[in-house]
């Protein structure tokens, strides 16, 4: 029996044990609210607006796309719960052994550049800020200012994302209730004390109705309503797996799922009414020229932001690259993101078009995770609803309990792909696929993404791995089963 504790059983790819989880369930609720207190979802609000939506459609995109979202990343919480693995280790069993390098190389990719987009996206407000209180001068390029910011802002989330999960959920609980009083105040300011537009529907003159309305609704619905929440789906097992399975679902579901749904739909309408005023999706703007009076919480708040967010893409990196096998440990893997995740928001800060750089790079996540994501569902969902045991997932290469490497589940993953891109409507132009232009620019990319690569798995892999299961259990009954010692 192992003696290690929780912090060495997060340093090496191996099960959590019921005796190192925990059975508080707040901890979730504030990693995931902490996660979405951040200037992103100002500007996801923004956004709207930006693209030609009146307040009430981008709030209603807002809402219905988030309790689907949501509600299906509540989903895949439980799967951590129930399995204690980590989100890219589940896919061993769908994708094989060797197979599931591809999600998890995308995955590890993806979060490198969450996290630079996180930390860039605060960079103009954080220099905007300064300049209020006389620091610098804001009307200037400041691209040194930004990159040091940025690399303070990346030392700090490294650092805690160095310290394992138990820092990770102190350090949510802890700062996330203060920056919900800043957050209070600020909407508070901005709803009763500014010239907000609560009818604002549109640009004058310029308003969208019938089919156009539809269709930009459509868009906006992929990039921030269901499109935001189904980008959580690759973390959400990461932190739930230290979760005690004593713990009841429903619990740790609502838990989870409002410390998601809360902060972004209230930071969403934050940022879309304040957008009303100027159209504008630069945070600067957004928020200096109405708080300028609070330039000092504001920032605090601004900086905690991409941090709180950060912390878990690059813990989430580390987990990911163990899925690779990589002969690294976890601490090396998390210095590893920091550094190519500085290189990558300073990429960032000489784009120009935040507007358009921002939609490129939600509607491409987008793409990849509803594929992946109705893959899991069915998977889990339906073939292994009622497995108990999960140790194989930890087997080596060329284990008899694992495929190495199964085609069906990459068949059904490119189809999902080739299905997202045919109906996408991004406003870069290789984002635009045939299917949506010939629906006159409706996107409807994460539903038929999703439904293909789902439907096609189903199809493909009901009897093979009914096949599969009846060869395990003969196994089983046969030899004694191997397991990786946990305490």
């Amino acid at each position: 029996m192992s003696s290690a504790s929780p912090h060495d059983i997060e340093e090496t790819l191996q099960p959590i044990p019921e005796s190192a989880r925990t059975t508080r369930v707040s901890g979730q609720f504030w990693i995931w609210m902490g996660a979405n207190i951040a200037p992103i979802n100002w500007v996801l609000g923004a956004l709207g607006i930006s693209m030609g939506l009146g307040l009430l459609d981008t709030m209603l995109v807002l809402v219905i796309g988030n309790l689907i979202g949501m509600g299906l990343f509540g989903i895949f919480v439980l799967f951590g719960q129930k399995t204690g693995v980590t989100g890219m280790l589940l896919g061993r069993a769908v994708f094989g052994r060797r197979g599931n390098y591809l999600p998890s190389v995308i995955q590890s990719v993806v979060v490198i550049g969450w996290c630079a987009v996180n930390t860039w996206i605060v960079l103009d407000l954080v220099t905007a800020l300064l300049g209020e209180l006389g620091w610098l001068d804001p009307t200037q390029a400041n691209v040194g200012w930004k990159i040091g910011i940025a690399a303070l802002i990346m030392a700090i989330q490294v650092g805690v994302a160095l310290a394992g999960y138990k820092a990770i959920a102190a350090f949510e609980r802890w700062t996330v209730p203060p920056t919900v009083l800043v957050l209070v105040i600020m909407s508070i300011v901005a709803w009763f004390f500014l010239d907000i537009d609560w009818g604002y529907a549109g640009p004058a003159g310029a308003e969208l109705s019938g089919g156009d309305r539809i269709v930009a609704m459509s868009a906006v619905m992929t990039a921030i309503g269901i499109g935001w929440g189904i980008t959580w789906l690759t973390y959400a097992a990461d932190y739930s797996r230290f979760i005690s399975t004593s713990v009841p679902r429903r619990k740790l579901y609502l838990a989870s799922a409002l410390g998601q749904f809360i902060p972004v739909i209230w930071l969403g309408l934050l940022g879309a009414s304040l957008a009303t005023k100027n159209g504008t999706v630069d945070p600067g703007q957004l928020i200096v020229e109405n708080f300028g009076a609070l330039a000092i919480p504001v920032l605090l708040l601004v900086l905690h932001g991409p941090i709180a967010t950060n912390v878990l893409n690059i813990y989430s990196f580390s987990v990911a690259a163990q899925a690779l096998d990589l002969k690294v440990g976890r601490k090396a893997l998390i210095i590893l993101v920091g550094v190519l995740s500085l290189a990558a928001t300073v990429f960032f800060i000489f784009q120009e078009d935040a507007a358009q750089t921002l939609d490129a790079w939600l509607v491409g996540v987008v793409g990849w995770v509803a594929t992946w994501g109705a893959i899991m569902l069915v998977h889990y969902g339906i073939f292994e609803r009622r497995s108990r045991r999960f140790d194989h997932l930890f087997d080596a290469v060329g284990s008899t309990r694992l495929p190495d490497v199964n085609p069906r589940a990459l068949i059904a993953f490119f189809v999902g792909i080739v299905f997202t891109w045919l109906f996408l409507n991004g406003m870069v132009p290789a984002l635009q696929g045939l299917g949506s232009q010939a629906l006159g620019g409706l996107d409807i990319s994460w539903l038929t993404g999703g439904v293909s690569a789902g439907l096609t798995y189903w199809l493909l892999a009901r009897t093979s791995h009914k096949r599969w299961v009846a060869a395990q259990q003969f196994t089983d009954a046969a030899e004694p089963r191997e397991t990786v010692p946990t305490r």
